[in-house]
């Protein structure tokens, strides 16, 4: 009886799984059709909210502002202790008068004189100096090249960011939940032959004074790293963004053993010269880099924002370049590298796209949305 069931059945059966398999292939094609949905195209450029961690206002007037608005931008204005262009207190002071009228689009980065250095209480000063400026808004700390490659203290030797006299401070940041931001040493090329140079050999040949290559009196690349990683080992809950790659532009490996080895560090993508090298050279590495550590890389431009002669022409430019920026990362056309030939966008998943271009900045920074 119960095979004279089965091959009563087996006609039924015949029918209904051509039409079960016609199903899966479907959901299977659904799927995958959902899972190319999930990235943005050039389309959806001013619909997605974005944040670029790494701009320096020189001047009062709004322009910038005015298009961080219309591209859907919000920004970190950082200050920097830099010994030419706009002085430390006076780019204070225009970020201040900005964050009055543009806190919704804007944060700002506070930072602190080492003029006063060899004084024995530049460092109760320093930590209330920036208190003072925490207090009037600002939402992280920078630390700038000048340490390690400017500085010196008493006896003449040159000063480096592990220095045993930062260390209050970096603790104060730590008790605060406030972010350092770092900018250590330069690219390597500064350190290495003009013909040696990937992208640099312009700037350093037209200025010898500041290429390394030509100065052993001065810190080394390495030492300027091992400084920094020492560092982050003796403050290892300190929350630290290392801006241009975390100066190690020239090695996603590298950059990697960092990333793995100090959970708190960030890097922002300032350096995109270098990030479409490794593109071109190895597209699949990079962009399996991109995905790996998509928690911890920030979109940001460095672009300095100076006074325009042509308010037109100033807005377009910054929106052309977010635009092309913009381009690299989501989608896979074609783009050219100077000096080296045609790449391919990165073309990255629509969740990583949101973290780098706003969510790991937010978090970073720890302001809400």
């Amino acid at each position: 009886m119960k095979i004279i069931k089965l091959l009563l059945l087996l006609p039924l059966l015949m029918l209904i799984i051509p039409f079960i398999q016609g199903k899966v292939i479907e959901n299977i094609e659904k799927a995958v059709h959902n899972h190319e949905e999930q990235y943005y195209s050039m389309e959806d450029f001013a619909a997605v909210k974005k944040f670029d961690i790494h701009i320096h206002l020189n001047t009062v007037e709004e322009l910038f502002m005015e298009q961080a608005q219309e591209d859907n931008f919000r920004f970190l204005d950082i200050i920097d202790d830099r010994p030419f262009g706009v002085p430390m207190r006076k780019q204070q002071k225009i970020a201040k008068d900005h964050l009055k009228h543009f806190s919704k689009i804007m944060a700002m980065a506070t930072t602190f004189s080492v003029k006063d250095w060899n004084k024995a209480d530049w460092t109760t000063n320093t930590i209330k100096s920036l208190k003072k400026s925490l207090s009037e808004g600002a939402v992280a700390v920078k630390i700038w090249k000048n340490i390690g490659m400017d500085l010196k203290d008493k006896n003449g030797e040159f000063v480096m960011v592990d220095n045993e006299q930062l260390d209050p401070i970096l603790d104060y940041l730590v008790e605060n939940n406030i972010p350092l931001l770092g900018h250590n040493g330069e690219p390597r090329d500064c350190w290495m032959p003009l013909e040696e140079m990937t992208f640099s050999q312009g700037y350093y040949g037209a200025h010898p004074e500041y290429h390394m290559y030509l100065h052993s009196e001065y810190p080394s690349y390495q030492d300027q790293i091992d400084a920094r990683d020492h560092m982050l080992e003796k403050h290892p809950e300190l929350t630290f963004m290392g801006a241009h790659l975390g100066s190690l532009e020239w090695s996603l490996d590298e950059l990697a053993i960092r990333l793995e080895k100090f959970p708190n560090m960030y890097v922002d993508l300032t350096r995109l010269s270098n990030l479409q090298l490794h593109t071109f050279n190895d597209r699949q590495k990079t962009r399996a880099f991109f995905i790996k550590f998509q928690n911890r890389l920030i979109y940001g431009t460095d672009s300095q924002i100076n006074p325009a002669d042509n308010p037109e022409a100033f807005k377009k430019s910054i929106h052309d370049r977010w635009v092309r920026e913009w381009k690299f990362y989501v989608t896979d056309e074609e783009i050219h590298l100077a000096n080296f030939g045609a790449l391919q966008g990165l073309k990255l998943p629509k969740e990583v796209i949101d973290k780098i271009y706003s969510k790991n900045a937010m978090r970073l920074l720890r302001l809400q949305s």
